[in-house]
């Protein structure tokens, strides 16, 4: 397993960088990177269930293993959902990454505020991580300071 790390410097504040991680409208945007029609479902409760799904409903459960809006929020990775909404996390392909980590830390950097993104994978998915953090956390970047990401 290996832990990629990822950081940019974006000239807003923290709880407008929350809030379009977070979104519902510009989550999509962000993560488009990772697949294209990338949705976050939510309960928002530390223990409670998260869903990391592509536009054929496919992805990631989770769980929110710790929260403080707008510093930090750290999801734990519990297995994958089918197309069909069903939940594996007893499989022997989800054992060996089960329990992986994905992190978010916001803090406040003189008015700015500085983001840090780390992320638990398998190397097989490095490249993968890489390309959709760095495009990632550009828009995201963008989409706080008011850029038009044409023009860029």
């Amino acid at each position: 397993m290996e832990t990629l790390s990822y950081e940019t410097i974006i000239d807003a504040p923290l709880q407008k960088v929350w809030d379009i991680l977070w979104s519902p409208d510009t989550y999509s945007e962000w993560t488009k990177y990772f697949g294209p029609g990338s949705i976050m479902k939510s309960d928002w409760k530390v223990g409670g269930k998260t869903y990391f799904l592509n536009d054929k409903g496919e992805g990631m459960v989770s769980t929110i293993d710790s929260l403080e809006e707008p510093t930090q929020i750290v999801f734990k990775h519990l297995g994958m959902v089918d197309k069909d909404g069903n939940e594996d996390t007893q499989s022997k392909e989800v054992m060996e990454w089960n329990g992986c980590f994905e992190k978010y830390f916001l803090i406040d950097f003189g008015g700015k505020t500085k983001l840090h993104a780390e992320v638990q994978v398998e190397k097989d998915w490095e490249d993968h991580m890489n390309t959709g953090f760095t495009k990632g956390l550009m828009t995201v970047k963008s989409l706080a300071e008011g850029v038009n990401l044409g023009s860029v």
